[in-house]
């Protein structure tokens, strides 16, 4: 893993941690591979590209506090 991915996954992490403390999702982790992390939405757990999973946080977290 490169610096740029270790610190994308950092991000990603505290971004899953406060959606977490919010009770916006139920949990979340590092995926099977290396290029993805794990969120558990809704009571399903998704496999998400780090990318992916770093909008999907943003967005969630960014709706939570608009309504």
């Amino acid at each position: 893993m490169n610096s740029t991915q270790a610190a994308l996954r950092d991000e990603i992490r505290e971004l899953a941690d406060e959606a977490f403390h919010q009770k916006l999702i139920s949990g979340h982790g590092d995926g099977a591979d290396i290029d993805e992390y794990q969120i558990v939405y809704q009571g399903k757990p998704r496999h998400l590209p780090l990318e992916q999973a770093r909008f999907f946080l943003t967005n969630l977290l960014y709706r939570s506090r608009v309504h």
